[in-house]
């Protein structure tokens, strides 16, 4: 892949799975023996900007960056850290919408490891199976802490709670920042970037504009 193909791709929204890519070693290493890799190559980055590692201010800095990368920022790339999506009967009968709104999205692109930060609005119809709220924000804040691609993590979302309560009547919508469209290229600073995705009875348009109209009038 020539420079030209790289530049075009990374401007696209383009993605081959709902399944972010992984390696299948991806987890023979420790987290340890990860940062301790990442801290390396991370140093030889800095050096050849021309930084001084020797400075104070700087000599910390490939460690950090490499445990931040692990523990923190994508953290969620390892199946052991993923929320259980603990539910249970739906003894109250509860049959109307459920919306748990401005959750938020602090994430990375995956074509720029810069930030996407915004919120995600999340609804479902329960039927037999209710979820704890918590654990809605948990799951988006699990899948929205790897490299990623707002489609790609809005369908993430959709497809787990669907499975955990057992129903298609879920729906996600992603409201979001993106740097690598503010900070560079186009260097847009004011754009967001919307992505909804839905099954079950939101593919009737009544519905999702019950959805809508209560998300947007109760952004806070």
């Amino acid at each position: 892949m020539n420079k030209e193909q790289i530049e075009s791709l990374g401007d696209n929204h383009i993605a081959t799975s709902i399944e972010t890519p992984m390696l299948a070693n991806a987890f023979d290493k420790s987290d340890d023996e990860k940062i301790e890799n990442i801290q390396h190559y991370f140093s030889l980055i800095m050096r050849e900007l021309g930084l001084d590692l020797s400075d104070d201010s700087l000599s910390g800095t490939p460690y950090r960056v490499a445990k931040m990368y692990v523990k923190e920022l994508f953290y969620g790339l390892d199946p052991k850290n993923k929320p259980k999506l603990s539910t249970f009967e739906n003894k109250y009968e509860y049959k109307k919408m459920l919306i748990e709104q401005n959750i938020t999205i602090d994430s990375s692109c995956e074509h720029h490891f810069l930030p996407i930060m915004g919120h995600a609005h999340v609804a479902y119809i329960p039927k037999k199976r209710v979820i704890g709220l918590s654990k809605i924000n948990r799951l988006v804040d699990y899948y929205a802490h790897r490299p990623q691609v707002q489609e790609r993590l809005s369908v993430q979302i959709l497809k787990d709670l669907q499975n955990a309560l057992e129903t298609e009547d879920v729906i996600v919508m992603i409201c979001a920042k993106h740097l690598c469209v503010s900070s560079r290229g186009i260097k847009d600073k004011d754009s967001l970037t919307t992505t909804i995705d839905y099954g079950g009875c939101f593919e009737d348009k009544d519905y999702r504009d019950e959805f809508l109209n209560t998300v947007n009038n109760q952004i806070i």
